[in-house]
């Protein structure tokens, strides 16, 4: 398995897992269709610059994929959103924890990175023991924030994680 940044031309393999993933209760929000190939696409170039996208290959074909996209304002934009997705049939092997591995260290690496959030569902102990063992904290819950495909509604975790060097010592003059 190789970890690359991702491609414009990865958008449509990764819309395929996304929407495979989706039927598979708790793990994405969204309803199958409900986000355009098109904005994989523009998601991808808008991070090769702002923020990461990558994925996991094997074999010349995508596996998985993770990014982190930076807030929108100024005065949040330290704190980098997470998203990562190890594409059905591929669970269980690793994956998942190398691609969180690649990002956390380009997150150590960029100054930009002063916060990583994430969502994962209360009901996806895998995915909440992955984040903890790479030193993400459990910050908020909220309650039946996501209906899922079956009608069931279920709670959002909310988990941070920090880099070495974070806080620094005075931001005041960069906001």
């Amino acid at each position: 398995m190789q970890i690359r940044d991702a491609t414009p031309e990865d958008a449509e393999a990764i819309a395929a897992a996304e929407e495979e993933t989706r039927r598979t209760p708790g793990l994405l929000v969204g309803l199958p269709g409900e986000i355009p190939v098109e904005a994989y696409r523009a998601k991808i170039a808008k991070l090769a610059q702002d923020g990461r996208y990558v994925v996991a290959e094997e074999h010349g074909a995508p596996v998985g994929h993770a990014l982190l996209d930076p807030m929108p304002m100024r005065a949040n934009a330290h704190v980098f959103t997470l998203t990562i997705v190890v594409h059905p049939g591929h669970v269980e092997r690793g994956i998942g924890r190398a691609l969180l591995r690649d990002l956390l260290d380009w997150a150590q690496r960029d100054a930009r990175v002063g916060k990583i959030e994430l969502n994962v569902r209360a009901g996806n102990p895998r995915a909440q023991h992955l984040y903890r063992s790479l030193g993400f904290v459990e910050e908020a819950r909220f309650r039946l924030r996501v209906q899922r495909l079956d009608g069931a509604y279920e709670d959002d975790l909310g988990m941070a994680w920090f880099p070495g060097r974070w806080p620094p010592a005075s931001r005041s003059d960069k906001l």
